[in-house]
């Protein structure tokens, strides 16, 4: 399934990949901006955690029971998934159901599921975009160790790179940044962030930029966001007002991305 043929279904989403460097906040980016996009604008929003190594559900939703948590590697290791058997490895919210999520669960791996084709990646996130408004697709750092992740890229509306500003972690950016800059994977859509998700982090912003440079947008760190990680409180609305309002200009950019 190609880029066109993801647009031209009814009710098409709209595909926003995430990716960056380790440690750059990356879940926690993607899964705030789906909350943002979803309170702000009406909209059915999903969210695809596409790591398969490091599973990110059970970080996500720690206070669930392992069993109640359905894994998208069940219907990728099916011939010919269809829409049902995607949803049934979704895990809703109470009281919004139209903030949904997708990942692996506790325990899986490479070796747990049989090996999936690119086609089958873009069918499973082509079904994804017949059901929503937009689709949130957290890729991991190492793109070549995801086929969903590479695909999600392949496929996306628009791409949001993000860096921490600490030494390490640029450097890893800047390293892999031409892998992510395959012509395969549109660098025309893609867009630069820096986020903050640890206090410990010492370069100026203005020198992360520097090492950088074009980036779009910054993300400030928020000790009540790191709170909600570590406490299984992530897809709840974050008290911390000024970090709220910075999703909210990211949600607005996203949302009015491509617009004539």
């Amino acid at each position: 399934m190609t880029r066109e043929q993801v647009t031209d279904m009814p009710g098409s989403a709209k595909i926003v990949s995430v990716w960056g460097s380790p440690g750059s906040g990356k879940t926690t980016f993607a899964t705030k901006l789906a909350r943002a996009i979803y309170d702000n604008y009406q909209a059915t929003v999903m969210v695809l955690y596409a790591d398969l190594h490091t599973p990110v559900l059970p970080v996500i939703f720690p206070n669930e029971k392992p069993e109640d948590l359905a894994s998208i590697g069940v219907p990728l290791s099916k011939p010919d998934p269809d829409t049902e058997d995607i949803l049934r490895s979704a895990v809703t919210l109470k009281k919004h159901g139209n903030l949904v999520f997708f990942g692996y669960r506790a325990g899986d791996n490479q070796y747990t599921y049989p090996k999936y084709s690119k086609a089958k990646a873009a069918g499973l996130i082509g079904k994804l975009c017949a059901l929503a408004d937009y689709l949130i697709i957290d890729c991991p750092s190492d793109l070549n160790g995801s086929v969903l992740a590479s695909v999600g890229m392949e496929l996306a509306d628009q791409i949001i790179r993000l860096a921490s500003p600490d030494l390490k972690c640029i450097s890893y950016y800047l390293s892999q940044l031409p892998v992510c800059s395959d012509e395969r994977y549109q660098p025309e859509k893609h867009i630069q962030g820096i986020n903050t998700p640890n206090a410990d982090v010492f370069m100026p912003i203005e020198e992360a930029k520097a090492h950088l440079q074009d980036v779009r947008f910054t993300v400030p760190y928020s000790q009540a966001v790191r709170l909600q990680m570590q406490t299984g409180r992530l897809t709840e609305p974050t008290p911390d007002k000024a970090f709220r309002r910075r999703m909210q200009e990211i949600a607005q950019k996203v949302v009015q991305y491509g617009e004539s």
